[in-house]
């Protein structure tokens, strides 16, 4: 690669790093199986960086192959992961889209891990990270139908998982 390309790889690193890994943290709630899904993607990445056709679809590309890293993990993986039982007290630097609220953040990020991992591929990608319909149905390979009933799916395993407790949260 040039070192033009070099470094213009280098120094989107250096500006994504942070949001991929949180966003790979959402994913699977283990921040080492999120920095492995970061380093995934951006092996990924480099290896097609230098045919990039537009420099600025690279977080687009990226936040895709973060998703389908961590789908295609779930699927050869579901039979022997173990989960933890507890989180991290802090979340990862930069900006946090959860709530403010310490114990509601808590509060959804263990009910969100016990969420089936498509249906959080899907919530993440539509409430924390925003994306459109279409979008996240680009990203996950999936028609907006399927992206629309996972995520009412996803958001009903949330609500049940979470139940009174919410409120009590919520509520004070």
């Amino acid at each position: 690669m040039s070192p033009e390309l070099e470094q213009s790889f280098d120094e989107f690193v250096a500006g994504r790093y942070a949001a991929l890994r949180r966003t790979g943290y959402l994913l699977c709630g283990d921040w080492h199986l999120a920095e492995d899904l970061v380093q995934t993607t951006l092996v990924k990445l480099y290896a097609r960086w230098p045919r990039l056709r537009e420099p600025e679809a690279a977080a687009g590309y990226a936040r895709t192959t973060l998703v389908r890293a961590f789908v295609d993990t779930r699927r050869r993986r579901s039979s022997t992961e173990v989960t933890a039982a507890d989180l991290p007290d802090a979340m990862a630097p930069g900006r946090s889209p959860a709530p403010a609220d310490p114990e509601l953040r808590l509060a959804l990020l263990a009910a969100l891990a016990q969420v089936s991992p498509a249906y959080r591929a899907v919530l993440v990608l539509r409430f924390w990270e925003d994306q459109s319909i279409e979008a996240t149905a680009a990203i996950l390979r999936q028609s907006t139908g399927a992206v629309k009933s996972g995520t009412s799916r996803g958001l009903i395993q949330l609500r049940a998982i979470l139940g009174d407790s919410l409120h009590e949260i919520a509520g004070g």
